[in-house]
């Protein structure tokens, strides 16, 4: 047997697990309403989406323009690094949460940055790594050809050369 709730109380639902306090786990929430934690999961996924039909709260719709970690171009990756790096941890975490990050993402970032792995080539880096990849690869293709043309006539050698030590050097030629 299914329930069915409403679409203000799974608005609430959401709500009341995006304004949490820091301790509290969506599991506990979850059970706190009599709902099961995966379908709260869903309610929030289908927030973000923006799929639930009644009008949703300023904070959810701001969900749905967050970007992901990797969309954050290297300008605001430094520029993010560069904030957090005077604050104390919990001031980073609290900054992170606001930016849709964690920080451990950020620490990642600060030591990208500093070994010089960015990850941020040009189009045309890309390119010519791309040629170089497929000339490689023709070249290993060209090689792995000739090493099996070589070993092939190898064997012809060898086996003329038994030939000759068994029958003779020339069968045709008489004394």
């Amino acid at each position: 047997m299914s329930l069915k709730f409403t679409q203000s109380f799974k608005i609430q639902a959401v709500e009341k697990t995006l304004t949490r306090n820091e301790g509290e786990r969506i599991e506990d929430i979850a059970k706190s309403l009599g709902i099961g934690f995966s379908t709260l999961q869903k309610w929030i996924r289908l927030s973000k989406d923006q799929n639930l039909e009644l009008p949703l709260p300023e904070q959810l719709r701001a969900m749905k323009t967050e970007k992901r970690p990797q969309d954050w171009s290297l300008e605001e990756r430094l520029s993010m690094v560069i904030s957090c790096d005077s604050l104390s941890d919990e001031d980073v975490s609290r900054l992170c949460r606001e930016q849709g990050l964690y920080s451990h993402q950020v620490q990642q970032w600060k030591a990208d940055f500093t070994n010089n792995k960015t990850g941020g080539s040009s189009p045309k880096k890309q390119a010519d790594v791309k040629a170089l990849k497929n000339e490689n690869r023709v070249l290993k293709k060209d090689l792995h050809r000739k090493n099996k043309a070589l070993a092939e006539t190898a064997a012809l050698l060898v086996l003329q050369k038994k030939v000759n030590a068994i029958w003779g050097d020339d069968e045709d030629s008489s004394p």
